[in-house]
């Protein structure tokens, strides 16, 4: 579950982003407006589908996995061109589209030479998730329902989440959350640290975003924090790699090799894509977490934020599948 968004990209310099206001390596809401005034000032910007959790399963795709994808866009150009490529990839999305109110949301990327992307990002009809777009019988179908921190922005989509976690629970699938950016998790600090209590079985987060959650300063102070939890926690350090926590079980993973970072657009996407592709086909805990570091460094390589090459080939070249 997550936000359905057209990313546009575009190369920037720091200038760049300087002179339009762009807070640097973060995702930062912005209005209709803001959104056709910064597409106007992009240079060259290229079109995909996007969103975290899309972006999650189109990876999960590409390593041969099935994944629904549940989202809202309205039925206009984007909207269409997004459901459009989701099936292309073989993600099924059957959310039924708006016929009125917002247009389909976009994220606007700005790039810099260091490969930081830079997100502003409209909702738009994003937003309009709602319960009634909750198939339970969908949900209790799947082996994990992973879900997009990003959602938690919207009032509506609180309550589908809250709807798909009790038909998951039901079924008795497990529950992957991504606490998606560290402004999100100092926003919802008090209500992430509840699901991850309550509900949650897997959690991803990066190093900022694991410091946030737990309120601590040091990334040691993490594992601290995790220790009484049951669950697994898949935590990225970027060029350190990740580490992979479950109780007292504790995986040290280097980054997967890449000889130029060009766009950090999806790593931790593309990571929880192979990761959650590893769990479940049986993968042990330290494998998964060399499934998404492979995955990761691929996306990292290149514009955009979804693999260019197969998933699949690449994990079975590197004897991990």
């Amino acid at each position: 579950m997550g936000n359905a968004i057209v990313d546009v990209i575009a190369p920037a310099s720091d200038a760049f982003l300087l002179e339009h206001a762009i807070a640097k390596g973060v995702m930062t809401l912005i209005d209709e407006s803001r959104a056709q005034s910064l597409y106007a000032a992009f240079a060259d910007p290229r079109e995909t589908a996007g969103g975290s959790a899309a972006n999650t399963m189109a990876g999960l795709a590409s390593l041969g996995g099935t994944g629904l994808f549940v989202g809202k866009v309205k039925d206009d150009r984007l909207g269409r061109s997004f459901s459009q490529n989701l099936k292309q990839i073989g993600v099924h999305f059957t959310t039924a589209m708006a016929k009125s109110g917002p247009s389909t949301a976009c994220s606007l990327i700005a790039v810099t030479p260091d490969g930081h992307r830079s997100m502003n990002t409209y909702l738009g009809a994003s937003r309009e998730l709602s319960p009634a777009d909750v198939d339970e019988t969908a949900i209790g179908a799947a082996s994990i329902l992973y879900i997009e921190g990003y959602l938690w922005d919207a009032p509506n989509a609180k309550a589908a989440i809250a709807k798909a976690i009790a038909a998951a629970k039901r079924a008795g699938s497990a529950i992957a959350f991504t606490l998606s950016d560290p402004f999100c998790v100092g926003r919802y600090r008090a209500e992430f640290a509840s699901l991850l209590k309550n509900d949650l079985d897997i959690v991803f987060a990066n190093e900022d975003e694991a410091k946030a959650l737990f309120e601590v300063e040091d990334f040691d102070d993490v594992f601290q924090a995790l220790r009484p939890w049951s669950g697994i926690a898949a935590l990225t350090r970027s060029e350190k790699g990740c580490v992979v926590v479950r109780g007292d079980e504790v995986h040290v993973i280097d980054a997967a090799p890449v000889k130029r970072v060009i766009d950090t657009t999806g790593a931790g996407d593309q990571y929880a894509a192979a990761f959650l592709y590893g769990l479940t086909h049986g993968k042990h805990l330290a494998d998964c977490g060399r499934l998404g570091s492979l995955a990761a460094a691929e996306v990292i390589s290149h514009y955009g934020a979804r693999p260019e090459v197969s998933l699949k080939a690449l994990a079975a070249d590197a004897g991990l599948l």
